[in-house]
């Protein structure tokens, strides 16, 4: 009997898929290929609005403007005036390649382009993408507060009392579980509704369905950002 490798026990595989290969690996092609959809998408507008910025906005560079506003705001709730804006791009990042990830899956008809094996989807529409978000998410908070606290940032898995060392250590593992399966479940849901509702009955029901799947598709990556900010906030926060 033969035991998983590492690779083996580090890939999480949820449906078919369609692999490239890449030396000994083998990586997802249909979320690269959907994922390289949404980072040009936001890298068109976000040249659009920034290319010739002028003193009284208008047009793309008012949407710029609305978006980097909403994410300060956002930043500024979750960690506080004087570490907020070190963290702005990182949850503009988060927050606009999920919300862009999550409207593709809403209103583009990825199940009509055919592949060899499996279907493109949203990029959040797979577990992988999820995952790596969330652990970018953990990484990040522990940076922020081991950058500010250095390894005193530890102590707070001994307070208020030392008994609490599991239940706190437990509490990092179950963040970026519950981060990442609440995105991936949500989107994953509301795809297969649409997808089997559009098979039933295909011109008329499907289309308030997808109205609500924007909706919440923008709820899922506010959810997503809020709470990155907050755990990156409760890092940074000093305890007395």
């Amino acid at each position: 009997m033969m035991n998983p490798s590492f690779s083996d026990l580090a890939e999480v595989s949820v449906g078919q898929h369609f692999y490239w290969q890449l030396g000994d690996y083998q990586v997802h092609g249909q979320v690269l290929l959907t994922s390289w959809f949404v980072l040009g998408i936001i890298s068109v507008l976000s040249f659009l609005g920034n290319s010739n910025l002028k003193s009284i906005p208008d047009g793309f560079q008012n949407f710029t403007e609305l978006v980097t506003e909403f994410i300060r705001d956002l930043a500024r709730t979750q960690i506080g005036e004087e570490e907020y804006l070190k963290w702005v791009p990182f949850l503009g990042t988060l927050f606009l390649f999920i919300l862009v990830s999550n409207w593709s899956g809403a209103l583009l008809p990825w199940h009509v382009i055919e592949l060899p094996n499996g279907e493109l989807a949203a990029p959040t529409n797979d577990i992988n993408t999820t995952v790596a978000l969330a652990l970018l998410t953990s990484i990040s908070y522990f940076y922020a507060g081991i950058r500010k606290k250095g390894l005193g940032y530890f102590k707070r898995y001994v307070e208020p009392a030392a008994f609490l060392l599991p239940i706190n250590v437990l509490e990092d593992f179950t963040k970026p579980l519950s981060l990442s399966f609440r995105l991936f479940g949500n989107i994953l849901a509301d795809e297969l509704v649409v997808g089997v509702l559009v098979a039933l009955v295909p011109l008329v029901i499907p289309i308030p369905i997808m109205l609500l799947g924007v909706f919440t598709s923008a709820i899922q990556a506010l959810v997503f950002s809020t709470l990155a900010g907050a755990y990156i906030g409760e890092a940074l926060e000093d305890h007395h």
